[in-house]
């Protein structure tokens, strides 16, 4: 078995292989070439953005830079913005829903080393895959481990290190990341008048 397909099935593999490294080579071309990109050349953006991901949705915006190690591992949904500085290590897959918005210097890292030293002086490692539901905003400086699963309508706050899955409907913060309180219907009612007097503000003007 290739060292990709152990990397691609969650087996230990050594990063160090040939193909492994053409792989990582091409995504860094493309984020090169995003990275390098002004805010005139949108549609060329999206050329290179399909061109890295697995999958991406569309109204996709990131804001660069940018980083990735494959970007072929990575699957994203409708609606995803990505401000400044974010960085996807997908050795293993990672999959983000509809309507996901990552603040600043946001981390997500499949990428897992043994804990032992002779083993990563032999060059392996692992990867665990990261799933991110519909509706979650991940506030800026956030890292997200391997292996881990956010819920539906999610929002992290910003700072946090994400160590344990996190439920549907709350808000969770610090390190490491707990849930802090569920968004109730409370919560909702609250900024569902909000946005009310913001549109009644906007038609008096």
């Amino acid at each position: 078995m290739s060292e990709k397909k152990r990397m691609i099935n969650g087996q230990i593999y050594r990063a160090n292989d040939s193909e492994l490294r053409a792989d990582m080579k091409h995504a860094r071309v493309l984020t090169r070439l995003f990275n390098q990109t002004t805010e005139e050349q949108q549609d060329y953006r999206r050329e290179l953005t399909k061109s890295l991901f697995a999958k991406s949705g569309s109204d996709l915006y990131i804001e660069p830079p940018f980083r990735t190690d494959y970007g072929c591992q990575t699957r994203i949904g409708e609606h995803v913005y990505m401000n400044y500085d974010c960085i996807i290590i997908d050795v293993a897959p990672v999959t983000i829903g509809n309507h996901v918005f990552f603040g600043p210097r946001v981390g997500l890292y499949t990428a897992g080393h043994p804990t032992t030293a002779q083993e990563r002086r032999d060059d392996l490692e692992y990867g665990k895959p990261i799933t991110i539901g519909d509706d979650v905003w991940i506030g800026g400086n956030t890292v997200v481990n391997p292996g881990m699963t956010i819920g539906n309508n999610v929002v992290i706050g910003s700072g946090s290190v994400v160590t344990k899955d996190i439920p549907d409907n709350v808000i969770a913060v610090g390190n490491p990341c707990r849930v802090l309180r569920p968004i109730d219907e409370a919560e909702e009612a609250y900024w569902a008048q909000q946005k009310a007097s913001y549109f009644e503000a906007l038609a008096n003007e």
